[in-house]
């Protein structure tokens, strides 16, 4: 069984507003604790093996007006769909249906021209991004891993919500796919991260003098996430 597992979803009112409260249950938590999902727009509330619902609502309770605060901060949610306008490394582009082309998904100077029926669209903008961000992030992993003389065992990509990248002891590195959203300068600074952790897998002062060393973009990227990330996860 996994360590984490949902228990239910409810809706609790908040600041005076309705918001769903996602109920979770782990083996390896040892207090309550509470989040914001701001891809699913969200209260997290997770419980350690013995915690009780009523802990739990205390617990939010106290920190109603951070929620609310939250919450209302989210970006509103964007959906991949036709006519919409997303951004693919920092430049907007149109998303335009086309359903007699073929080719599959064509990512473009400033359009995203998807063929099929329409019902998949999404799907196929996802997709097609998943795959540029993969190519993209595994040539600029390797180049800037081989300043330092290392490589990264492999470079995947997934779709998370509390991450940008991570790199696992065994050198694996792991890039969010809606990254490829950002601009260049955020992708440079979170690739040179996770690439920094193949030398050093910690959060020291090495870490930090060779990160800057690999990219001269750290202030500015971490900046540009605090405040354009949570619209990134907002694009579903």
């Amino acid at each position: 069984m996994s360590p984490n597992f949902d228990l239910h979803e409810e809706s609790v009112i908040i600041g005076g507003r309705a918001a769903s409260v996602r109920w979770r249950r782990s083996q390896r938590a040892r207090r309550v604790a509470l989040k914001i999902d701001p891809q699913g727009g969200e209260i997290v509330i997770t419980l350690p093996p013995r915690g009780s619902r009523r802990a739990g609502l205390a617990l939010l309770r106290g920190y109603e007006d951070w929620v609310a605060a939250k919450l209302a901060a989210l970006p509103a949610p964007m959906r991949l769909a036709d006519g919409e306008m997303i951004p693919v490394c920092g430049t907007p582009r149109t998303i335009i249906h086309d359903p007699v082309m073929r080719g599959g998904t064509v990512i473009a100077a400033s359009i995203i021209r998807v063929t099929g029926q329409k019902e998949f669209l999404a799907r196929r903008v996802r997709d097609a991004l998943r795959e540029f961000a993969h190519e993209r992030f595994s040539q600029r992993a390797h180049e800037t891993a081989a300043k330092i003389g290392v490589r990264p065992r492999r470079v995947r990509v997934k779709d998370t919500t509390s991450r940008w990248g991570s790199c696992a002891p065994d050198g694996t590195l792991m890039f969010s796919w809606r990254l490829i959203m950002a601009p260049d300068f955020v992708q440079d600074y979170v690739i040179a991260h996770e690439v920094a952790h193949l030398r050093y897998l910690n959060h020291g002062s090495a870490f930090w003098d060779l990160t800057n060393r690999l990219t001269p973009y750290r202030a500015a990227a971490t900046s540009w996430l605090s405040t354009h990330g949570p619209g990134l996860l907002r694009i579903s």
